[in-house]
């Protein structure tokens, strides 16, 4: 059955003027606060976290979706990142937590250990922030967390912590416990 042709062209040109057209905020809508999208800062952070692999893994994910790695980076690194209100450290312990949460995308988890160790949190820290986890998202899931943060800690250069395995200084826990984190390692 065929159906009058002109409404659609006409839908076809309202469409695509709206396109080419200045958007219009909605009324009620013009006193929101821009969001932080820097192109340019979100590249120079992935940089940073990422190293020099990071063009790698876009290249070949851009070939698959073009545009979809610039949009990442723009929306992600060069705006969520580029809030106010946390520094760079909370914001990869939040990762980290997200992440070991959500389970299944162990390479993305993976990808923010990396981040972590390279900004400077030590294999402790990323373990003590999945271990927090267990009982709010499950011990399957930061066992999971865990497996994925061994393996980034034990890549081919990978910094390690010397420190963390052969530590033996005092501690003491915030429950008043004390003992050596040898001691603590070791279960007693």
């Amino acid at each position: 059955m065929k159906g009058p042709t002109a409404p659609m062209a006409s839908a076809a040109m309202t469409s695509a003027s709206m396109v080419s057209a200045p958007p219009v905020p909605a009324p009620g809508l013009t006193d929101l606060a821009r969001a932080p999208f820097d192109r340019a800062a979100g590249y120079a952070l992935l940089a940073d976290l990422a190293g020099p692999g990071a063009a790698a893994t876009l290249g070949g994910l851009d070939a698959l979706a073009p545009g979809f790695p610039d949009w990442i980076v723009t929306s992600l690194f060069g705006g969520s990142y580029q809030r106010p209100g946390l520094a760079l450290r909370d914001r990869q312990i939040a990762n980290l937590a997200a992440l070991t949460a959500l389970g299944g995308v162990e390479p993305q988890l993976a990808d923010h250990v990396r981040y972590s160790r390279r900004m400077g949190m030590t294999e402790s820290e990323i373990v003590e922030v999945i271990v927090h986890l267990a009982p709010y998202v499950g011990v399957p899931k930061a066992l999971a967390g865990l497996r994925v943060a061994t393996a980034a800690f034990t890549e081919p250069g990978a910094p390690s912590d010397t420190a963390d395995t052969a530590d033996t200084t005092d501690t003491a826990d915030t429950a008043g416990n004390t003992g050596t984190a040898a001691d603590t390692e070791a279960g007693a």
